[in-house]
């Protein structure tokens, strides 16, 4: 395979350089260094590489030790362990540290180009490493959760979490996996707690202080980009949860290069309607009324709630960009758009920012709460991550992308909120007017359990507009939904276990941004 970038690290450089020379004629990239501490400044410096091949007997900082701190910040590329030491614990242990393989010098070309098939027991001891590493990350994760974190401590908090599902999602261990879910609906409990204290905070103060939210995303992520003529391709998944993120990230980087990935947080309510809006127009909702009176609707009017997201966009950038911008939006909602999507990719490559919305996993999450087939398929996360993967692995939208390769461009790859599996009922009691989302309400008169909420009873004081005078929103916390009391049993029964959005989670409202250009 030609095109892939490897590093290798051995401190007898001399002595290789008929490898790397067997390798390039092979159209491999090698680049050599002769320790572990120039290992990973390579690493953490160059994006590119696929594959590193590591020498365990290395002076300063041995291999394995220079594995550990490769997994901390490069935990999804393949490291090949090469040594002398054919000592049974050490290959345990680098095993269970996650390497691709590991070869016993002296090796010859062929055995570098075999050596992926040679993996025998590798699934397993990675599963028994990785439960025994979490039982011992426990309690340092739970320390943290109830240290009184701030914002930039929470996002790490929640990549953890995420990390460790997907680690011990592909294991055998369901209590370890019982153990993350319970840890994890605590931390959601910290993080509304969290929210309700500096929600409005966010929202009142100087903008250079404030945190990166919906409203401000595409002024301080991605309008900047525009500035030095590579053409800009702006991906946003509806729904998209970070963990969906990290199952298609890899992907993205069989062709293309993570140049830097961070986060906003999605504005309340966490929904289309609200945070997607807010994220093209570069406005908060109440300020998106004041300006397009005649374009944003309330939950209770009828009609489209997202229809003129590109009015909105094209407002944004005539406002903060100073020099004409040639842009270009689509929004794939059913399948037969998006087949004709890989035809046009090459044709957007004349904008300075193509603007692509697709709609996949927000219409899976709701058809899954209507179809008991896909309550099979996406049973849980790790089911739902799968589909994501898999549907994205086929999809146009990638097919589209891979046209995109091997030109000069920039991809930004981001989401507007995510879900939350919903597991508890909270009754709301409110008139015929009151809204019908699970996770959020806004009407008048509402009776609810206040420790299930978040109020707001003045809602221009978060940027949010009023359909009526008297009009307050509640926002569900953790895995809370609304139901009122009518029917109760049916509903609790029908919607319990399904992945809603609209309220405080730390699924709904850490969202992933992703910047990536051609290898």
């Amino acid at each position: 395979m030609s095109n892939i970038n490897i590093l290798w690290a051995d401190d007898e450089i001399d002595l290789l350089k008929p490898l790397k020379i067997f390798l390039e004629k092979k159209d491999y990239k090698v680049e050599m260094v002769s320790n572990g501490y120039d290992a990973i400044e390579v690493l953490k410096s160059n994006p590119k590489i696929d594959v590193v091949f590591l020498d365990e007997s290395m002076p300063g900082m041995s291999g394995l030790e220079t594995l550990t701190e490769i997994k901390q910040f490069r935990e999804d590329v393949p490291v090949v362990m090469i040594t002398k030491n054919e000592a049974e614990n050490i290959m345990d242990e680098a095993i269970g540290s996650q390497i691709a393989d590991y070869l016993i010098k002296p090796v010859n070309p062929h055995q570098i180009l075999l050596s992926l098939k040679k993996i025998i027991d590798n699934k397993r001891l990675v599963e028994e490493k990785t439960s025994s590493d979490y039982q011992q990350e426990f309690r340092k994760l739970l320390m943290e959760i109830n240290s009184g974190p701030d914002l930039p401590d929470w996002i790490e908090i929640y990549k953890k979490i995420v990390s460790w599902e997907l680690k011990l999602g592909g294991s055998q261990s369901d209590q370890m996996m019982d153990i993350l879910t319970m840890q994890k609906k605590e931390a959601n409990a910290e993080w509304s707690k969290y929210v309700v204290r500096n929600y409005s905070d966010w929202l009142e103060g100087a903008s250079e202080g404030q945190p990166l939210m919906s409203h401000t995303m595409m002024r301080r992520e991605v309008l900047p980009y525009l500035q030095d003529g590579i053409p800009t391709f702006f991906i946003l998944m509806d729904n998209m949860r970070y963990d969906q993120w990290k199952v298609i990230e890899p992907i993205l980087k069989e062709r293309f290069y993570l140049e830097k990935e961070s986060h906003f947080i999605s504005i309340l309510p966490t929904t289309t309607q609200y945070s997607r809006n807010a994220i093209f127009a570069g406005l908060m909702p109440s300020d998106i009324q004041k300006r397009f009176p005649d374009k944003w609707l309330n939950d209770i009017d009828d009609g489209g709630k997202n229809m003129y997201e590109e009015d909105f966009l094209k407002d944004q950038l005539s406002r903060l960009v100073r020099r004409e911008i040639k842009s270009h939006y689509v929004k794939v909602t059913r399948h037969h758009f998006g087949k004709q999507l890989p035809e046009q990719m090459t044709n957007f490559l004349n904008n300075d920012l193509t603007v692509i919305v697709y709609n996949f996993i927000d219409m899976l999450s709701h058809a899954r709460t209507e179809m008991e087939v896909l309550k099979e398929l996406a049973a849980d996360e790790a089911a739902y991550r799968s589909i994501t993967r898999s549907w994205f692995l086929h999809s146009p939208l990638w097919a589209g992308l891979q046209r995109l390769a091997d030109k000069d461009v920039r991809i930004i790859f981001t989401t507007d909120h995510g879900t939350i599996r919903v597991s508890t009922p909270s009754k709301v009691v409110g008139d015929k007017e009151t809204t019908t989302n699970l996770r959020y309400k806004v009407g008048k008169n509402l009776r609810y359990d206040s420790g299930d909420v978040l109020e707001v009873r003045e809602p221009h004081t978060v940027g949010l507009p009023r359909p009526n005078i008297s009009s307050a929103f509640i926002f569900a916390k953790e895995d809370k939904f609304f139901l009122y009391p009518n029917n109760y049993n049916y509903y609790h029964n029908y919607y319990q276990d399904t992945f809603q959005h609209g309220g405080i989670s730390l699924e709904e409202m850490i969202c992933p941004i992703g910047v990536l250009r051609s290898k």
